[in-house]
C-alpha cells in the first residue's frame, strides 16, 4: 500500500481509502462481516476509512465505531465522516448550518465511539446557509478538539474557490479537502474540480471508481441486461441498453475489458486504478458490500498505470469526459427549483 499526504494537513494516508457507505442496512446489515472487512483493510494497509452520518441512517458509523473499538487502533486510522443530509423527520435536522452542524457532529462523535474525527467534511453545499457560517463553525470545532481538519463533498468548483476566497477574506480555516466522483466513464471533474483542488493544494478523495457497477465486468455489450433486478432496478435510465448513453458506456466497456487483459490485470482493477494516477488525487475511496468486492478492490493497490496505457484511455474516453452523470452529483437549485428561475406572477407585465 502505498501513503501519500493529505492536501496541507500533515497527515498521511493510504491511497485507498476504505468507504463504507454499503455497511448497514442499505448494503449489508451483518455488522460482523463488515467488521471483519475492515480489518482486513487495515491488516492489508488501509488506515483511512470513509463514512457518513446518513449513511444506512447513522448504522454505517456505529459499525466503524464497534469494529475499531473492538480492535483498539483507533489511533492509527485517520477516520473521515460527513454532515449535511437530513437526519430524521421535523425541521432543522440537515444541511449546513452552525445549529445543525453543532448537534450532528456530537451524535457522529456518539457513533463512532471516538473523542474526535480526523476528517470532518460537508457532504454537499447548501445554497440556503451562507458558506462564512459553514466555514466558522467548522473552525470552532477544530478549536474545541471534536475534529482535526475539515472538507467538501462533491462541490462544483466555482463554490471550492467561493469558499476559499470567503476564507481568505474572513480570517477562517479553509477546506483541506474535496470528495469528487471521479472514474474511467466520468472523467468531467478533471476539467475544473481537480485543477483547482490542486492550485488551492487541496486533497482529494474520489469516490465511484466502478462508475455505479458499469466497470465491474457484468454489465457488457451485446448481453441482456435485466432491469428488474439490483442496480438496475434502481436506476433503469443507468442501464437501460437502448438509450444511447448506455449504449456509449458498454462500447468503452469493451474497449477498457481488452485493455485490462492485454495488462494481466481485471477491469475493477484497472478502473480503480485509475484515479490514483491523476497527480491532484490523494485517496480512492474503495465502498465494498462484500468480502468478495474487498479482495478485488485490494488487487489493484501494487498497480501503476504508465504512460502509454493513461494514453490508450484517453482514446477510449477523452480527459474531462462524461459518460453519464453521477447518481447523487450535487446541482444547482437554480436548476431543480421552478420558483428559483421564474418571475413571480404578479411581477409579470400584464398580457
Amino acid at each position: 500500500m502505498r501513503y501519500r499526504v493529505l492536501g496541507g494537513t500533515g497527515i498521511e494516508v493510504s491511497t485507498y481509502c476504505l468507504g463504507t457507505m454499503m455497511f448497514g442496512s442499505v448494503g449489508n446489515s451483518d455488522h460482523d462481516d463488515c467488521a471483519r472487512m475492515i480489518g482486513t483493510a487495515v491488516d492489508r494497509g488501509i488506515n483511512f476509512i470513509d463514512t457518513a452520518d446518513m449513511y444506512s441512517a447513522g448504522e454505517s458509523e456505529e459499525i466503524v465505531g464497534k469494529a475499531l473499538a473492538a480492535r483498539g487502533d483507533r489511533d492509527e486510522i485517520v477516520l473521515a465522516t460527513k454532515v449535511h443530509f437530513p437526519m430524521g423527520e421535523g425541521h432543522n435536522r440537515g444541511g449546513n448550518s452552525r445549529r445543525w452542524i453543532v448537534r450532528e457532529v456530537e451524535e457522529s462523535l456518539r457513533r463512532l465511539r471516538t473523542e474526535w474525527i480526523d476528517l470532518y467534511q460537508v457532504h454537499r453545499p447548501d445554497h440556503t446557509t451562507d458558506i462564512e457560517e459553514t466555514l466558522s463553525v467548522l473552525g470552532d470545532l477544530v478549536r474545541a478538539g471534536k475534529i482535526r481538519t475539515f472538507g467538501c463533498s462533491t462541490f462544483p468548483a466555482e463554490q471550492i474557490v467561493d469558499a476559499h476566497h470567503v476564507a481568505e477574506r474572513r480570517g477562517l480555516q479553509r477546506f483541506r479537502t474535496e470528495q469528487p466522483p471521479y472514474s474511467l466513464l466520468a472523467r468531467g471533474v478533471e476539467r475544473d474540480v481537480l485543477p483547482v483542488v490542486q492550485r488551492l493544494g487541496m486533497g482529494a478523495l474520489t469516490w465511484g471508481p466502478l462508475a455505479g457497477g458499469f466497470l465491474t465486468g457484468r454489465y457488457r455489450k451485446d448481453r441482456p441486461i435485466d432491469l428488474t433486478r439490483g442496480r438496475a432496478a434502481l436506476h433503469p435510465h443507468r442501464f437501460d441498453p437502448e438509450l444511447p448513453t448506455t449504449a456509449a458506456k458498454l462500447e468503452a466497456v469493451e474497449a477498457l475489458t481488452t485493455l485490462a487483459e492485454e495488462l494481466g490485470r481485471t477491469l475493477p482493477e484497472l478502473a480503480t486504478a485509475f484515479p490514483a494516477a491523476h497527480p491532484a488525487v490523494t485517496s480512492v475511496i474503495i465502498g465494498p458490500r462484500t468480502a468478495a468486492q474487498l479482495e478485488s478492490a485490494l488487487k489493484a493497490a501494487d498497480l501503476v498505470l504508465d504512460d502509454a496505457t493513461l494514453d490508450r484511455i484517453d482514446t477510449i474516453v477523452p480527459p474531462g469526459t462524461d459518460l453519464y452523470r453521477a447518481d447523487g452529483v450535487w446541482q444547482p437549485p437554480a436548476l431543480t427549483t421552478p420558483a428559483l428561475r421564474r418571475r413571480p406572477v404578479s411581477d409579470r407585465p400584464a398580457a
